[in-house]
């Protein structure tokens, strides 16, 4: 089965090639497939955010090659193959919700007719359709958050970058919407690329967990999350769900204790 993204020996640092100020990613390798859940886990400042804009071509590397859909980042991004959604919703308080939905399609041409029913079609998704009318001030931070990955989801794209989406979220209100995403997920078959501080949070949503050292970033571990779906509050007290917890945790300490033995050298 083709990749949906592929990395291959990617580095991206900062300043002048010849004495770069900072080293963000290095030899980053990495296959992901279609309709997996990948999240990337790693200390504050390692390069999760940056690999993830790589990918979506927000951020260019310095070297190495990262094709989407077997095609280069940038030429997926014209094609609008992704969608994006960030910690921030993001959304514009002068349109009501489905204003915002429809956005990308209007910049698209897609005909007015056409933007409302896949507006409305998302507002269900994300189970929003009676808030059509409403303004994003009206509501609460998780909803959204919803607004935001229907929007991402407007156009059908076949892969989801997530940058952080629910960490500015309460504990509750955090749990549910990671439920509403496992939800939406399966519905829609989208291959999605999750960033997070959080471990149970990466270990409930994920069919894998990217384990990041600090920087530079480096892709130390990825450990298979074999949690069967769909996903509950019982996924979350189950002896595996903490099995697999403790796996991500002792994962991302050696790759602390890797990076320390790396600069004593």
């Amino acid at each position: 089965m083709a990749s949906v993204v592929s990395l291959k020996n990617v580095n991206k640092f900062f300043g002048p090639a010849e004495r770069p100020t900072t080293i963000a990613l290095k030899d980053i390798n990495l296959e992901i497939q279609p309709r997996e859940f990948i999240s990337l886990i790693g200390p504050s400042g390692c390069g999760k955010s940056t690999l993830l804009r790589t990918i979506g071509d927000l951020v260019e590397p310095s070297s190495g090659e990262v094709l989407v859909n077997g095609k280069p980042a940038h030429q997926a991004r014209i094609n609008r193959e992704y969608g994006m959604v960030f910690q921030a919703p993001v959304l514009f308080e002068w349109r009501t919700v489905l204003k915002n939905v429809e956005l990308p399609l209007e910049i698209m041409g897609v005909p007015k007719a056409e933007r409302i029913r896949r507006g409305r079609e998302m507002l269900r998704l994300v189970e929003l359709q009676h808030f059509e009318r409403h303004y994003p001030w009206q509501l609460s931070g998780g909803m959204q958050q919803r607004v935001a990955i229907a929007r991402a989801l407007a156009f059908r794209p076949e892969l989801l970058l997530m940058d952080e989406p629910f960490g500015a979220l309460d504990e509750i209100t955090r749990e549910r919407m990671n439920a509403e995403l496992l939800r939406i997920w399966h519905e829609t078959q989208t291959t999605v690329v999750f960033v997070t501080h959080s471990i149970p949070e990466a270990v409930f949503l994920s069919t894998r967990v990217v384990v990041m050292s600090a920087r530079p970033g480096r892709i130390t571990e990825i450990i298979p999350i074999d949690l069967p779906y769909p996903r509950n509050v019982e996924t979350r007290e189950s002896p595996r769900f903490f099995e697999l917890v403790t796996l991500v945790r002792e994962a991302l300490r050696k790759s602390e204790e890797m990076r320390e033995e790396l600069e004593l050298r």
